[in-house]
């Protein structure tokens, strides 16, 4: 199914749920979807390059002007509504959702100070802790309604800029852009090629004989966030040895090649080699498999993917059991290309990819092997690479 038909009731649910809130209509509604990323694991912040692609399911934001000062913002599965200055908002311990819509709101105050107030209501249908970015589409269409809600002219990499200071001053989440650039970029049955060096993206066309499972385990590891700031720091190590050893410039992991951390790494922090190693090894994935793609080597492509995965597993150290368990069984079944763990990892899901006419029969056997590993079934839902974010109407 496309994304305008899986999110058409949401839609409509908003609209409704809006109105009977604040009184009227919304004036604006903006919409921007999840991600997937396909290969390019972590290499966001190492100046590196990914392979992503957005979603058939996103988040919508509706919003009206108010005439005071006041930003009123309601959750729109939950009900909960926060009220706070709309041209000062502060990130909240309480209402924690709040301070990814805040935290966007305050790169706009940064600009120039916000005049008025607001109404405004979100409601998505991405999985929460899928993996899948439902906090960058959050910020990405509550960004993109502000911009016209306030007639501000935001570019779009701005606009991902916006979202990654959220994440970073208002979340505490030490994030890479690739997330929000994923939501912004996307295009139908293409995926995303992003350079994170440059900030050059380009669609690369995937064809319609190409769809992913999103294999969600439901599965969330305790520090996560924690998780994720140390490997960033690891990475950072590990790209300050290479530049003070190297004979030629280095100011990230994207500058080193994988004969060189071959060379190096025996005398380095262990620690900060065996985490560098997996976005260097993921960077030259990405390169080989744009040109596979090109060429129309799906299977190429997927052995990618799996390769992607045990790096993961084996260097980063950012899989865990359940999308393990995923990975190993999509190996043994017809019909899958290619599957690794999607996103930050340390639970959330697998990305699978298959055809669209081997979709049931793959996604049954992935069920049927988690469940008799966990004694329960992964939830599996077919994702189809769509258009990135946008206004509705």
């Amino acid at each position: 199914m496309g994304a305008d038909i899986i999110n058409k009731s949401v839609y409509e649910i908003l609209v409704e749920k809006f109105t009977s809130k604040y009184g009227a209509a919304p004036e604006i509604v903006s919409y921007a979807p999840g991600r997937i990323e396909v290969l390019g694991n972590h290499t966001d912040y190492n100046e590196g390059y990914v392979l992503s692609a957005a979603i058939n399911y996103g988040t919508f934001f509706a919003c009206s002007p108010d005439s005071g000062t006041e930003g009123r913002l309601t959750a729109g599965d939950i009900g909960e509504e926060v009220v706070f200055n709309a041209a000062s908002p502060e990130p909240t311990v309480k209402h924690m959702w709040s301070n990814y819509v805040k935290g966007v709101l305050a790169s706009f105050n940064a600009v120039s100070p916000v005049p008025h107030g607001f109404k405004a209501m979100f409601l998505g249908n991405i999985p929460l802790g899928a993996g899948l970015s439902s906090s960058a589409a959050l910020e990405v269409s509550a960004g993109m309604a502000f911009a016209s809600l306030y007639g501000r002219d935001v570019d779009k990499l701005t606009l991902a800029r916006y979202g990654q200071k959220a994440e970073h001053d208002f979340a505490g989440v030490k994030c890479g852009l690739l997330d929000q650039v994923s939501s912004i970029f996307g295009k139908e049955h293409c995926l995303v090629w992003s350079d994170f060096r440059t900030f050059d993206v380009k669609s690369v066309p995937l064809g319609d004989d190409v769809c992913f499972l999103m294999c969600n385990t439901h599965a969330k590891h305790a520090l996560v966030d924690g998780a994720y700031n140390e490997r960033r720091q690891k990475c950072e190590q590990a790209a300050a040895y290479f530049a003070a050893v190297l004979d030629h410039n280095v100011t990230a992991l994207r500058d080193v090649s994988w004969q060189e951390w071959l060379d190096c790494r025996n005398d380095m922090d262990p620690v900060a080699a065996k985490r560098s190693a997996h976005p260097i090894g993921e960077n030259e994935r990405v390169l080989s498999a744009v040109d596979m793609l090109r060429g129309g080597d799906l299977a190429g492509f997927g052995r990618l993917m799996f390769e992607s995965h045990d790096s993961s597993r084996n260097y980063f150290e950012n899989s865990c059991p359940e999308l393990d368990a995923i990975v190993d069984a999509a190996h043994a079944i017809p019909g899958v290309l290619g599957a690794r763990l999607s996103g930050g990892g340390f639970g959330g899901s697998a990305v699978v990819m298959v055809s669209p006419r081997d979709e049931k029969i793959v996604s049954t056997a992935l069920r049927n092997a988690y469940a008799n590993k966990f004694g329960e079934r992964c939830d599996i839902r077919a994702i189809i690479p769509s258009d990135g974010a946008h206004l509705v109407g």
